[in-house]
């Protein structure tokens, strides 16, 4: 096996200014969002989401399915196990990470339910075999090993008027109080620019590597 020690990665693919930054995150974050699109990344939109309650932080990764200047917004089973952490402590971390860009996204929020209406809106536009998914499951929860949840959904499927979206399934909006962009540069003096949001407006700082 390879000494973990030993591996080294040079980065050298771009770089990242104070002064060229715009003076808020979400153009910055819209135009990274759109370069990592663009350049074809692995999974653009999936973020580590770490969430806590009285124990150990919690980390999965979730994917992103919209953003704007309120917030980003993933969907989820409110009564799983993330869902029951926010409801408990809704200050959450999110980082994107795009290795063949060299460049990182760190995000602290505030998450809150989106209404019921939007929620809809995005259920339904899923594939119907992923609507039933998010009514069969109930996420997070010790289920009988020899429970069968593909034949349950596709029993579901014969009935399609019973594909309802459930209460307990809909999205989450992450209102941002910090940002931090992240450009690997070579020698490891990586180029970071964080925002920080204070009485409504943002202020920026570089950060050392």
């Amino acid at each position: 096996m390879t000494n973990l020690a030993d591996i080294r990665k040079i980065y050298m693919k771009g770089s990242i200014s104070l002064h060229e930054m715009p003076n808020e995150p979400f153009s910055a974050f819209k135009k990274w969002m759109s370069e990592a699109i663009e350049s074809q990344v692995h999974e653009p939109t999936a973020f580590t989401l770490s969430t806590s309650n009285d124990g150990f932080p919690d980390s999965r990764v979730v994917l992103l399915k919209d953003f704007n200047e309120k917030g980003l917004v993933f969907f989820t089973n409110y009564n799983s196990q993330k869902g029951q952490q926010i409801a408990t402590n809704p200050q959450i971390a999110m980082n994107f990470f795009w290795p063949e860009l060299e460049r990182q996204v760190r995000i602290l929020g505030i998450a809150e339910k989106i209404s019921p209406e939007e929620s809809d809106k995005y259920f339904y536009s899923r594939p119907i075999e992923s609507q039933a998914g998010a009514i069969i499951s109930l996420q997070s929860s010790a289920i009988d090993a020899d429970r069968n949840l593909e034949l349950e959904t596709q029993e579901l499927l014969k009935t399609p008027e019973k594909i309802i979206r459930p209460n307990h399934w809909g999205g989450i909006n992450i209102k941002p109080v910090q940002f931090e962009f992240w450009q690997g540069r070579p020698s490891r003096v990586h180029d970071r620019v964080r925002y920080k949001l204070a009485n409504q407006l943002w202020s920026k700082e570089r950060l050392a590597p």
